[in-house]
């Protein structure tokens, strides 16, 4: 199965928990081992492999088990910035993300009584 935007948390949890399953399965360890390696319960293994939800840690911690840590560089590459913002912030790193304004709202004109 293929992880896309039209799978629910649900299907990808699952879909997840059962790649890494398989993958526990490749390198020949049992649930128990897994957990002991990654420092988590053996509990924590078993429900993540039936699709449940995780601390962050937790998963990481597993995949460098599963020797597949390198994969999350994949899955959130290191940012970089566009070749016009280098050019528009001259040199400088950006510190701060601007708000999107409504269109209908950049050209209305404030007045008491209009924050309610």
């Amino acid at each position: 199965m293929d992880i896309s935007n039209t799978l629910t948390d649900g299907a990808i949890l699952a879909e997840t928990g059962k790649r890494i399953a398989q993958r526990r399965l490749e390198l020949q360890l049992t649930q128990a081992e897994m957990a002991k390696e990654a420092g988590i319960s053996k509990r924590t293994v078993e429900r993540i492999e039936a699709g449940g939800s995780a601390q962050m840690s937790t998963i990481i911690r597993i995949l460098r088990v599963l020797d597949l840590l390198p994969g999350l560089d994949h899955l959130i590459p290191e940012p970089g910035p566009r070749p016009i913002d280098l050019l528009k912030l001259k040199g400088k790193v950006r510190q701060r993300a601007s708000s999107s304004r409504k269109p209908d709202q950049a050209n209305k004109k404030w007045s008491w009584g209009d924050d309610k």
